[in-house]
């Protein structure tokens, strides 16, 4: 039996912090996170309830220029799960940000921060 029992955090790396807190803050509603340590590089911590975190690191992107996939789905992408799926299509609609339904037919849809770093969203009860 494996002693991993949670996901802690996920980083994902940025070019434009204050683009990228636009989108997860304004867009997205997410709560930062305010004991995020004093580290070499702008970032930002947000919480995800049940310890969990979303660690946004503005660093040189090793993968910066490659060919993504067009469906999330079928690139790596970090699952977040949301209670009212329509209420957060309303706020993607209302900035713009294209999605895509998931290819499974489960309850879940696909998009991409200002990035191309894939965020799937899987409605949960």
């Amino acid at each position: 039996m494996s002693d991993i029992c949670a996901l802690h955090h996920a980083g994902l790396l940025v070019s434009d912090l204050a683009r990228a807190r636009s989108f997860y803050e304004i867009v997205l509603g997410l709560p930062r996170y305010p004991n995020r340590p004093d580290l070499p590089y702008p970032g930002e911590w947000y919480d995800l309830g049940g310890g969990q975190q979303l660690h946004l690191m503005q660093l040189p992107n090793p993968d910066a220029g490659s060919i993504r996939p067009e469906h999330g789905g079928r690139d790596r992408h970090l699952a977040l799960a949301v209670t009212n799926m329509d209420a957060l299509k309303s706020r993607l609609d209302a900035a713009g940000i294209p999605y895509t339904a998931s290819q499974s037919g489960r309850a879940a849809l696909f998009c991409r921060d200002p990035d191309a770093n894939t965020l799937e969203f899987v409605e949960v009860g």
